[in-house]
Formats: C-alpha cells, sequence, structure tokens
C-alpha cells in the first residue's frame, strides 16, 4: 500500500474526482442526450415516411372532442371541413422558410363537429424592422382543408407575447398558451397546412429525411466514458512503475562474496 500512498495527494485526487465526474456525465447526460435526440429523428422521420405514402383520414378520427394529445399520429395527413375565426388570428416571430426570414401566420378553425384546432396557414415574409406585413384574410363560410398533424411546440419562457402591427404576436406554437392568448378552447396538436389550401399562404417544407449524427455521437460519449477510466488506471500504472525504477537506480550496491580467485589476485597481483 506504501506504493500507492502517491494517489493521497492533491494532484491525483483531483485527477480522479474529474475522471469519475466527467465518467458519470457520459453514461447519464451526454450518451442518453444523444441516443434520445436519435431515437427522436428516426421516429420523426418515419412519421414523415409514413405520411407521404398514407391517405388523408377525416381529423375528427386522430382529435376526439377531448382528446389532448396525438404524438403517435404527428405528421399524418388530414381533412377537415369547417371555418376559420379571423378575429382570433395571430402570428409567430423568428421562424426560417428556404433559409430567410419568416414569420408563421396561426387562426383557430372550428371543425364541424368536431373541436377547435389551431391551424398554421403556412408564413409570409416580415417588412423592414421585422414588422408584420398585411395579411391576406382567411375565407369566409365553411371550407374544406388537407394538412399535417403537428406536435404542439415547448414554450419559450424568457420571450412574452405582445400585440403589434394590429396583430399578436407569439414566439413559439405552444398550442395551451395560444388557447389562453385567444380565449379559445384549442386541440393538444394543431395543423400545418399542405400546398393550395383556402386559407394557404407560404408553403412550410417538410425537414429532411436525414438522421443525423446523433447516434454517433451517442456511441463517442460512451466510449469516452469507458475510456477515461482506463486511462486513469494506466497513468496510476505508469507512475508506479516509474517509481520502482528510481529507487532501483538510487538503491546502494550490493557486495558480492569474494572468490578463491578473486583473494589470489589480490594478494599476488595476477592469477594463478
Amino acid at each position: 500500500m506504501r506504493r500507492l500512498a502517491f494517489l493521497l495527494r492533491p494532484g491525483w485526487i483531483a485527477l480522479a474526482v474529474v475522471v469519475v465526474a466527467f465518467t458519470y456525465l457520459c453514461f447519464t447526460v451526454l450518451a442518453p442526450w444523444q441516443l434520445g435526440k436519435n431515437t427522436k429523428t428516426s421516429r420523426e422521420n418515419d412519421q414523415i415516411q409514413q405520411s407521404l405514402t398514407t391517405a388523408p383520414v377525416p381529423l375528427t378520427t386522430l382529435l376526439p372532442q377531448q382528446d389532448s394529445s396525438a404524438r403517435d399520429a404527428q405528421w399524418r395527413r388530414v381533412t377537415a371541413t369547417g371555418h376559420y375565426l379571423p378575429d382570433k388570428q395571430l402570428v409567430v416571430r423568428l421562424r426560417v422558410a428556404d433559409g430567410e426570414q419568416a414569420m408563421e401566420v396561426l387562426i383557430p378553425f372550428a371543425v364541424d363537429g368536431g373541436p377547435t384546432v389551431l391551424v398554421d396557414r403556412g408564413y409570409v415574409r416580415p417588412l423592414p424592422g421585422s414588422r408584420v406585413p398585411p395579411l391576406p384574410p382567411p375565407p369566409r363560410g365553411p371550407v374544406r382543408i388537407t394538412a399535417r398533424l403537428r406536435d404542439s411546440e415547448a414554450p419559450v419562457t424568457d420571450k412574452e407575447s405582445f400585440v403589434s402591427d394590429g396583430v399578436r404576436q407569439v414566439y413559439s406554437i405552444d398550442v395551451q398558451r395560444i388557447a389562453q392568448l385567444t380565449g379559445v378552447p384549442l386541440t393538444g396538436s394543431y395543423l400545418q397546412l399542405v400546398d393550395d389550401q383556402p386559407g394557404g399562404l407560404g408553403v412550410i417544407a417538410l425537414p429532411h429525411l436525414d438522421a443525423g449524427p446523433f447516434l454517433s455521437y451517442g456511441i463517442q460519449w460512451i466510449t469516452f466514458g469507458v475510456v477515461a477510466p482506463i486511462l486513469l488506471g494506466y497513468f496510476v500504472y505508469s507512475e508506479v512503475k516509474a517509481r520502482r525504477a528510481e529507487q532501483a537506480q538510487s538503491a546502494p550496491p550490493v557486495d558480492k562474496p569474494a572468490t578463491v580467485e578473486d583473494k589470489l589476485t589480490d594478494r599476488y597481483g595476477r592469477r594463478r
């Protein structure tokens, strides 16, 4: 144990703490974070691919009156007949469409015989100074729309909604929050119009079907978590080995017992 006493020095203790903390983060935070993103992306890609080959279904079959979530059906194409609520229209700021700044226009849509659902009409380009341009009014009266079912977005906690240019503006498509702002009960998901729809604006393109680098990143963090303690053990082994070599070099030489030949050489100055 005396040979390992150097491990109690502050430098070695700090190194051990760092390695243990890093390994813990790799296995409990960093790797699960990337693997979780890979799972989410793969799931979304499968849903998009399925939506491209599956015929639209009536919205009421996926969103019953009391439904609060339809995550398993995200990106699914649906149809709905009803009417827009033009006095409840609002816009989402800080969006990007085709690589350029955009605003998305949202409006509640009352489904005949079903719930009221939030509809994303598409995007418009802001005026200089990030001002809202004149918005084409939605059609009056009953219309039939085809759209993709989308999950509600997470709220943006550090930015509050406000009214400017005659329209309320928000920073996220948080359906629950928008329901509070408009005073209209809304379902937990929203609809994103496809092209050539009544009331549609600039069509929001589908995400690219790319799994991304998340799986490889997750595997890398797992590898780092395995390698870190191995390297620490190697450093300890190298230090012990180096200390043994230093002790061997500094030890006094050990005299060998004199042989008969050595004694004769010392006595007569030559060997006999």
